[in-house]
């Protein structure tokens, strides 16, 4: 029995030390030394404090901001520490409510619209913390945030192209626009009177 048993504590403790102390130090090393922004969090600063990640979304409700993607984490809002869907079907009665009044919701935020709303501004993404909204979103608050902020649409609008993300390497996805950084701006360029 003490035969197996030194051998076995030695490879114990030289993997503990491996994968638990000494992988983690050199990935850690690594990632600081190559990318230090996304190891770091992409965090998003402004006037030298962080305001929040480029990569999670935050609830914008006032009328003078663009409005992300809705987020199902629980159990509050853009709960970073609770990433989830909703996990429920298209045909699931809670899931037609939410939605409804989500659509309810945008119709009276935005009674001149007479279009199709959007549906990554009624439906949650996978994760529940996506920052990023389609272009046709960004477009469907134009008015709503222009008129809020007492700016032209054209004003709006050619900020909303400034912040307009590609598609990742030129070829996936949609063009897209990280609410959090389009809100940012629109502070910086055009601030809310006080």
């Amino acid at each position: 029995m003490n035969a197996q048993l030194r051998p076995a504590l030695v490879i114990f403790a030289l993997l503990s030390v491996i994968t638990g102390l000494a992988y983690p130090l050199l990935v850690t090393g690594v990632s600081q030394a190559t990318m230090p922004d996304q190891a770091n969090g992409s965090l998003v600063q402004l006037q030298g404090k962080a305001v929040g990640s480029s990569l999670i979304g935050q609830n914008f409700s006032e009328p003078q901001y663009f409005w992300g993607r809705p987020s199902a984490t629980g159990p509050m809002s853009y709960n970073a520490g609770g990433s989830s869907g909703s996990n429920l079907g298209p045909t699931n009665p809670a899931f037609l409510d939410t939605v409804k009044g989500r659509v309810d919701a945008l119709k009276k935020a935005h009674p001149n619209q007479a279009g199709a709303i959007p549906v990554d501004l009624v439906t949650a993404s996978g994760s529940g913390l996506d920052p990023h909204i389609s272009i046709a979103a960004a477009q469907y608050q134009l008015e709503r945030v222009s008129a809020a902020r007492k700016l032209s649409g054209d004003k709006v609008s050619k900020l909303l192209a400034e912040n307009t993300e590609g598609r990742q390497f030129g070829v996936f996805g949609e063009p897209r626009v990280n609410v959090l950084k389009l809100n940012i701006a629109l502070d910086e360029q055009y601030p809310l009177a006080k």
